[in-house]
């Protein structure tokens, strides 16, 4: 039997509990058309020994963008880019970034890619932390769904482990947010019954008054303050070490896309005051952004903040299993 229908399966525990049908069915297309070691890792050590042990076999990951991103991040750490290339079964919330890629949507599709597709060689952005990017960064860190926040000043490299995300945040005992409002509405009603109390014990008036202005503040919905939205920023950005634009003209995003035949495609766009600034686009090798302390977007995960960081082209780094 050859090296390609041997395959190490690897299955993200998120994956696992998010959609536990498109795994079973995975499974089952996998086994029926090739020789398959099953792997089910409990977190993040497990799911990087796992690769680590994958020998001469063909690593196929079942999981979401974010398990794509941590196996490629731990290859590319131990300089296993070179090898066989991976395989995805997209299965989760997140896979904007698979889709992009041109892996199939569907469990049974994207299985008989694994079986019956080819091999493409893809460019990667790799940072000078050793953070990859595989398909585009952004500045300021917006769109392509919820992001994963990776700890402060460091790269995408280390990529949330199933237990993070989203779903954390504070507990349920906080005092802020909106779940404060019942409360404070009826803190404000217990005080304007007092009021009244003491205003018929007293006999003044005037705090008839007060009684009524807290009774209206109480019938008040309490408002929740909207995000503020980001503003221009003012960066240095350098292309192929040619600036195309600098601190002193402020910019309302950047993008960076993994593109092919190892030049990045770099987007910025200007900001603008009365008619619209075009934006700037060019084909670079490598790309530094400068500036005061900013954050950026790596596919899924939200890094930073940090003062300068470069991305270098690193041409057919990666090799991923598509539909012929």
């Amino acid at each position: 039997m050859s090296a390609r229908d041997q395959l190490l399966v690897v299955i993200d525990p998120v994956a696992r509990r998010a959609d536990g049908e498109s795994v079973r069915i995975a499974r089952d297309v996998l086994g029926a058309g090739a020789a398959v070691r099953f792997c089910l890792p409990d977190g993040p050590e497990e799911f990087t020994k796992a690769l680590a042990r994958r020998g001469a076999r063909r690593l196929v990951v079942i999981g979401d963008d974010r398990a794509l991103l941590r196996a490629v991040q731990a290859l590319h750490r131990e300089r296993g880019l070179s090898g066989p290339a991976l395989a995805l079964v997209p299965v989760g919330a997140a896979q904007s970034l698979a889709r992009s890629l041109g892996v199939p949507a569907g469990a049974v599709a994207a299985a008989r890619a694994v079986l019956e597709g080819t091999e493409r060689r893809l460019d990667l952005l790799v940072d000078e932390s050793d953070g990859v990017v595989l398909g585009d960064l952004r500045i300021p860190p917006v769109g392509g769904g919820p992001p994963y926040r990776s700890s402060p000043g460091s790269s995408p490299g280390s990529v949330p482990g199933p237990s993070s995300g989203p779903g954390s945040g504070p507990s349920s005992g906080s005092p802020s947010g909106p779940s404060s409002g019942p409360a404070v509405a009826s803190a404000a009603s217990a005080r304007a019954s007092r009021l009244s109390r003491a205003s018929a014990a007293e006999g003044h008036p005037w705090l008839r008054s007060c009684q009524s202005f807290v009774r209206t503040l109480a019938t008040r919905p309490s408002r929740v303050a909207a995000a503020p939205a980001a503003g221009p920023s003012r960066l240095r950005v350098e292309a192929d070490g040619v600036t195309l634009v600098d601190l002193d003209q402020p910019v309302e995003g950047v993008r960076v896309t993994a593109g092919h035949g190892g030049l990045a495609q770099v987007e910025v766009r200007p900001a603008s005051v009365g008619a619209e600034a075009a934006p700037l686009r060019v084909r670079a090798r490598s790309v530094t952004v400068s500036g005061a302390d900013f954050r950026y977007r790596a596919d899924a995960v939200v890094a930073g903040p940090v003062r300068t960081r470069t991305w270098t082209v690193h041409p057919g780094a990666w090799g991923l299993t598509l539909p012929d």
